[in-house]
Protein backbone atom coordinates (compact mmCIF):
# COMPACT_ATOMS: atom_id res chain seq x y z
CA UNK A 1 0.00 0.00 0.00
CA UNK A 2 1.29 3.58 -0.92
CA UNK A 3 0.68 6.45 1.45
CA UNK A 4 -0.34 8.65 -1.20
CA UNK A 5 -3.60 6.43 -1.96
CA UNK A 6 -4.48 5.91 1.37
CA UNK A 7 -8.46 6.66 1.99
CA UNK A 8 -7.65 6.64 5.82
CA UNK A 9 -6.46 10.07 7.37
CA UNK A 10 -7.81 9.46 10.98
CA UNK A 11 -8.64 7.29 13.88
CA UNK A 12 -11.73 6.62 13.42
CA UNK A 13 -11.42 5.95 9.50
CA UNK A 14 -9.24 3.01 10.54
CA UNK A 15 -11.34 1.59 13.45
CA UNK A 16 -13.87 1.69 10.92
CA UNK A 17 -12.15 -0.38 8.39
CA UNK A 18 -10.72 -2.79 10.80
CA UNK A 19 -14.07 -3.40 12.30
CA UNK A 20 -15.65 -3.95 9.07
CA UNK A 21 -12.24 -6.63 7.93
CA UNK A 22 -13.10 -8.65 11.28
CA UNK A 23 -16.23 -9.12 10.82
CA UNK A 24 -16.08 -9.49 7.00
CA UNK A 25 -13.39 -12.51 8.21
CA UNK A 26 -15.32 -14.13 10.90
CA UNK A 27 -12.96 -13.79 13.53
CA UNK A 28 -12.59 -15.82 16.89
CA UNK A 29 -12.35 -13.62 19.64
CA UNK A 30 -11.51 -15.97 22.55
CA UNK A 31 -8.19 -14.38 23.59
CA UNK A 32 -9.09 -10.91 25.82
CA UNK A 33 -11.97 -9.31 23.36
CA UNK A 34 -15.65 -10.02 23.01
CA UNK A 35 -16.30 -8.23 19.80
CA UNK A 36 -14.58 -6.95 16.48
CA UNK A 37 -15.25 -3.04 17.69
CA UNK A 38 -13.19 -3.82 20.99
CA UNK A 39 -9.97 -5.95 19.22
CA UNK A 40 -10.05 -2.99 16.90
CA UNK A 41 -9.89 -0.20 19.35
CA UNK A 42 -7.56 -2.38 21.60
CA UNK A 43 -4.92 -2.82 18.11
CA UNK A 44 -5.32 0.42 17.32
CA UNK A 45 -4.95 2.19 20.37
CA UNK A 46 -1.87 -0.41 21.26
CA UNK A 47 -0.10 -0.12 17.92
CA UNK A 48 -0.24 3.62 18.19
CA UNK A 49 1.11 4.32 21.78
CA UNK A 50 -1.91 5.93 22.67
CA UNK A 51 -3.87 5.17 26.13
CA UNK A 52 -6.39 1.26 26.37
CA UNK A 53 -8.97 3.19 28.09
CA UNK A 54 -9.33 6.66 25.97
CA UNK A 55 -9.81 6.48 22.49
CA UNK A 56 -13.12 8.81 21.73
CA UNK A 57 -9.96 12.29 22.69
CA UNK A 58 -7.70 10.54 19.28
CA UNK A 59 -11.02 9.49 16.76
CA UNK A 60 -10.52 12.58 14.47
CA UNK A 61 -7.24 13.13 14.76
CA UNK A 62 -4.52 13.06 12.02
CA UNK A 63 -2.36 10.29 11.68
CA UNK A 64 1.35 10.65 9.82
CA UNK A 65 1.73 8.35 6.60
CA UNK A 66 3.61 5.70 8.58
CA UNK A 67 1.22 5.56 11.51
CA UNK A 68 -1.11 4.18 8.67
CA UNK A 69 1.19 2.06 7.63
CA UNK A 70 1.58 0.10 10.79
CA UNK A 71 -1.97 0.04 11.74
CA UNK A 72 -2.79 -1.00 8.17
CA UNK A 73 0.25 -4.01 8.80
CA UNK A 74 -1.55 -4.87 12.11
CA UNK A 75 -5.02 -4.68 10.80
CA UNK A 76 -4.36 -7.15 7.83
CA UNK A 77 -2.25 -9.85 9.97
CA UNK A 78 -4.75 -10.36 12.94
CA UNK A 79 -7.53 -10.60 10.00
CA UNK A 80 -5.54 -12.78 7.03
CA UNK A 81 -3.18 -14.68 9.77
CA UNK A 82 -5.62 -14.86 12.23
CA UNK A 83 -3.27 -14.07 14.93
CA UNK A 84 -4.46 -13.81 18.32
CA UNK A 85 -4.39 -10.20 19.67
CA UNK A 86 -2.10 -10.96 22.60
CA UNK A 87 0.80 -12.43 20.09
CA UNK A 88 0.78 -9.34 17.77
CA UNK A 89 1.00 -6.97 20.96
CA UNK A 90 2.76 -9.15 23.17
CA UNK A 91 0.67 -8.35 26.22
CA UNK A 92 -2.16 -9.68 27.79
CA UNK A 93 -4.58 -8.78 30.54
CA UNK A 94 -6.03 -10.52 33.48
CA UNK A 95 -7.99 -8.43 35.16
CA UNK A 96 -5.22 -5.38 36.25
CA UNK A 97 -2.77 -7.29 35.74
CA UNK A 98 -0.74 -7.55 32.60
CA UNK A 99 1.69 -9.95 31.03
CA UNK A 100 4.49 -10.39 28.13
CA UNK A 101 3.06 -13.63 26.05
CA UNK A 102 4.07 -14.90 23.11
CA UNK A 103 3.46 -17.95 21.04
CA UNK A 104 5.75 -19.78 23.75
CA UNK A 105 2.76 -19.77 25.95
CA UNK A 106 -1.05 -19.85 25.11
CA UNK A 107 -2.82 -15.96 25.75
CA UNK A 108 -3.39 -16.54 29.32
CA UNK A 109 -6.86 -16.68 30.12
CA UNK A 110 -8.33 -17.84 33.58
CA UNK A 111 -11.40 -18.01 35.71
CA UNK A 112 -9.38 -18.83 38.47
CA UNK A 113 -8.31 -15.18 37.88
CA UNK A 114 -11.29 -13.77 39.36
CA UNK A 115 -11.16 -15.66 42.31
CA UNK A 116 -7.71 -14.68 43.61
CA UNK A 117 -8.12 -10.95 44.47
CA UNK A 118 -11.35 -12.43 46.74
CA UNK A 119 -8.71 -14.70 48.23
CA UNK A 120 -10.64 -17.81 47.69
CA UNK A 121 -12.92 -16.97 50.17
CA UNK A 122 -14.98 -18.56 51.82
CA UNK A 123 -13.02 -21.63 51.79
CA UNK A 124 -9.95 -19.67 52.86
CA UNK A 125 -10.51 -18.26 56.16
CA UNK A 126 -7.16 -16.15 56.45
CA UNK A 127 -5.22 -15.43 53.80
CA UNK A 128 -1.84 -14.45 56.09
CA UNK A 129 -1.75 -18.30 56.93
CA UNK A 130 -1.26 -19.72 53.62
CA UNK A 131 2.37 -20.15 53.30
CA UNK A 132 2.66 -23.29 50.52
CA UNK A 133 1.64 -22.52 47.12
CA UNK A 134 1.60 -25.09 44.30
CA UNK A 135 0.58 -23.79 41.02
CA UNK A 136 0.79 -26.27 37.88
CA UNK A 137 0.64 -25.96 34.22
CA UNK A 138 2.00 -22.19 34.75
CA UNK A 139 2.70 -21.28 31.15
CA UNK A 140 3.17 -17.33 31.10
CA UNK A 141 3.19 -17.21 34.86
CA UNK A 142 0.04 -15.01 35.55
CA UNK A 143 -1.71 -17.50 37.77
CA UNK A 144 1.64 -17.67 40.16
CA UNK A 145 2.17 -13.97 40.47
CA UNK A 146 -1.24 -13.14 41.48
CA UNK A 147 -1.52 -15.36 43.99
CA UNK A 148 2.22 -14.26 45.39
CA UNK A 149 1.02 -10.75 45.48
CA UNK A 150 -2.51 -11.71 46.83
CA UNK A 151 -0.96 -14.47 49.66
CA UNK A 152 1.59 -12.17 50.93
CA UNK A 153 3.21 -14.77 53.27
CA UNK A 154 3.16 -17.49 50.49
CA UNK A 155 5.97 -19.06 48.87
CA UNK A 156 4.60 -20.06 45.32
CA UNK A 157 5.99 -22.73 43.72
CA UNK A 158 5.25 -22.65 39.68
CA UNK A 159 5.56 -25.90 37.42
CA UNK A 160 5.38 -26.40 33.76
CA UNK A 161 7.00 -28.77 31.49
CA UNK A 162 7.99 -26.69 28.91
CA UNK A 163 10.98 -24.60 29.22
CA UNK A 164 9.84 -22.37 26.14
CA UNK A 165 7.22 -21.84 28.91
CA UNK A 166 9.15 -20.48 31.71
CA UNK A 167 11.32 -18.86 29.91
CA UNK A 168 8.21 -16.31 29.27
CA UNK A 169 7.12 -17.27 33.14
CA UNK A 170 10.70 -15.76 34.33
CA UNK A 171 10.55 -12.69 31.98
CA UNK A 172 6.76 -12.08 34.15
CA UNK A 173 8.19 -12.69 37.32
CA UNK A 174 11.61 -10.74 36.95
CA UNK A 175 8.44 -7.20 36.01
CA UNK A 176 6.82 -8.02 38.78
CA UNK A 177 9.64 -8.67 40.88
CA UNK A 178 8.48 -11.61 42.51
CA UNK A 179 11.77 -13.66 42.26
CA UNK A 180 12.41 -14.31 45.71
CA UNK A 181 8.89 -15.64 46.34
CA UNK A 182 7.68 -17.27 43.34
CA UNK A 183 10.10 -20.64 41.91
CA UNK A 184 9.63 -22.11 38.52
CA UNK A 185 10.56 -25.30 37.97
CA UNK A 186 10.21 -27.31 34.54
CA UNK A 187 8.75 -30.73 35.41
CA UNK A 188 6.14 -33.29 34.42
CA UNK A 189 3.08 -32.07 36.95
CA UNK A 190 4.62 -33.45 40.33
CA UNK A 191 7.80 -35.29 39.49
CA UNK A 192 10.55 -32.57 40.26
CA UNK A 193 8.23 -30.24 42.56
CA UNK A 194 10.01 -29.83 46.49
CA UNK A 195 9.04 -33.22 48.71
CA UNK A 196 6.89 -30.86 51.14
CA UNK A 197 2.61 -30.07 51.41
CA UNK A 198 0.99 -26.97 50.30
CA UNK A 199 -1.97 -25.22 51.68
CA UNK A 200 -3.42 -24.67 47.99
CA UNK A 201 -2.53 -26.65 45.00
CA UNK A 202 -3.98 -24.66 42.19
CA UNK A 203 -4.15 -25.51 38.57
CA UNK A 204 -5.27 -24.26 34.82
CA UNK A 205 -3.87 -27.87 33.00
CA UNK A 206 -4.88 -28.56 29.41
CA UNK A 207 -8.09 -29.83 29.19
CA UNK A 208 -9.92 -29.76 25.71
CA UNK A 209 -11.29 -33.20 24.37
CA UNK A 210 -10.16 -34.32 21.25
CA UNK A 211 -13.43 -33.82 19.63
CA UNK A 212 -12.90 -30.07 20.45
CA UNK A 213 -9.57 -30.17 19.79
CA UNK A 214 -10.25 -31.06 16.06
CA UNK A 215 -12.75 -28.06 15.72
CA UNK A 216 -10.96 -25.37 17.31
CA UNK A 217 -11.01 -21.91 15.32
CA UNK A 218 -7.81 -20.91 13.32
CA UNK A 219 -7.01 -18.46 16.48
CA UNK A 220 -6.24 -21.31 18.71
CA UNK A 221 -3.90 -23.21 16.01
CA UNK A 222 -1.66 -20.31 16.71
CA UNK A 223 -0.79 -21.61 20.29
CA UNK A 224 1.20 -24.42 21.67
CA UNK A 225 -1.37 -27.28 21.23
CA UNK A 226 0.48 -29.44 24.14
CA UNK A 227 -0.80 -26.39 26.29
CA UNK A 228 -4.29 -27.42 25.52
CA UNK A 229 -5.13 -31.07 24.50
CA UNK A 230 -6.43 -33.01 27.47
CA UNK A 231 -6.81 -36.20 25.44
CA UNK A 232 -10.04 -38.20 24.30
CA UNK A 233 -12.09 -36.90 27.30
CA UNK A 234 -9.86 -33.55 28.66
CA UNK A 235 -9.23 -35.17 31.79
CA UNK A 236 -5.57 -37.10 31.10
CA UNK A 237 -3.98 -34.63 33.13
CA UNK A 238 -6.41 -33.70 35.15
CA UNK A 239 -6.87 -37.50 36.42
CA UNK A 240 -2.80 -37.30 37.25
CA UNK A 241 -3.30 -33.75 39.11
CA UNK A 242 -6.15 -35.29 41.46
CA UNK A 243 -4.40 -38.54 41.53
CA UNK A 244 -1.32 -37.24 43.22
CA UNK A 245 -2.95 -34.26 45.07
CA UNK A 246 -4.01 -36.06 48.09
CA UNK A 247 0.05 -36.77 49.42
CA UNK A 248 0.93 -32.74 48.00
CA UNK A 249 -1.67 -31.32 50.71
CA UNK A 250 -1.61 -30.16 53.91
CA UNK A 251 -4.56 -31.73 55.70
CA UNK A 252 -7.06 -28.45 55.46
CA UNK A 253 -5.33 -28.25 51.79
CA UNK A 254 -7.93 -27.39 49.20
CA UNK A 255 -6.88 -28.64 45.41
CA UNK A 256 -8.37 -25.92 42.63
CA UNK A 257 -8.74 -27.00 38.75
CA UNK A 258 -10.20 -24.95 36.16
CA UNK A 259 -12.07 -27.23 33.31
CA UNK A 260 -13.27 -24.86 31.15
CA UNK A 261 -16.76 -26.96 29.15
CA UNK A 262 -15.34 -29.98 30.32
CA UNK A 263 -17.90 -30.40 33.80
CA UNK A 264 -19.47 -33.40 31.97
CA UNK A 265 -16.21 -35.10 31.44
CA UNK A 266 -14.89 -34.19 34.60
CA UNK A 267 -18.21 -35.88 36.71
CA UNK A 268 -17.58 -38.67 34.74
CA UNK A 269 -13.90 -39.01 35.60
CA UNK A 270 -14.32 -38.52 39.34
CA UNK A 271 -17.74 -39.97 40.21
CA UNK A 272 -16.45 -41.17 44.16
CA UNK A 273 -15.16 -37.47 44.61
CA UNK A 274 -17.38 -34.61 46.13
CA UNK A 275 -16.54 -31.59 43.30
CA UNK A 276 -17.66 -28.45 44.64
CA UNK A 277 -18.56 -26.29 41.43
CA UNK A 278 -17.13 -22.67 42.23
CA UNK A 279 -19.35 -19.40 40.65
CA UNK A 280 -17.63 -17.76 38.45
CA UNK A 281 -18.60 -15.08 35.52
CA UNK A 282 -19.64 -17.62 33.38
CA UNK A 283 -21.26 -19.51 35.76
CA UNK A 284 -21.06 -22.50 38.10
CA UNK A 285 -19.32 -25.08 35.30
CA UNK A 286 -15.70 -23.76 35.08
CA UNK A 287 -13.71 -24.49 37.96
CA UNK A 288 -14.19 -27.07 40.63
CA UNK A 289 -12.12 -27.63 44.55
CA UNK A 290 -11.84 -30.55 46.15
CA UNK A 291 -10.85 -30.21 50.17
CA UNK A 292 -7.37 -32.62 50.84
CA UNK A 293 -9.67 -34.79 53.44
CA UNK A 294 -11.81 -35.58 50.80
CA UNK A 295 -8.50 -37.12 48.52
CA UNK A 296 -7.55 -39.23 51.40
CA UNK A 297 -9.04 -42.40 50.49
CA UNK A 298 -9.23 -41.73 46.74
CA UNK A 299 -7.93 -44.27 44.62
CA UNK A 300 -7.05 -43.36 40.80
Amino acid sequence: MTTSTSPFSTLRDLLRYAVSRFNQEKLFFGHGSANALDEAAYLLLHTLHLPLDKIDPFLDARLLPEEINKVMQVIERRATDRVPASYITNEAWLGTYNFYVDERVIVPRSFIAELIPEHFSPWVNDPDSITDILELCTGSGCLPIMLADMFQNAQVDAVDISPDALEVARKNVATYELQDRVNLIQSDLYTNVPDKQYDLIITNPPYVNSGSMASLPQEYLHEPQIALAGGDDGMDLVRKIVAGAAQRLKDDGILMVEIGNERAFAEAAFPELNLTWVSTSAGDDMVFLIEARDLQDFQA
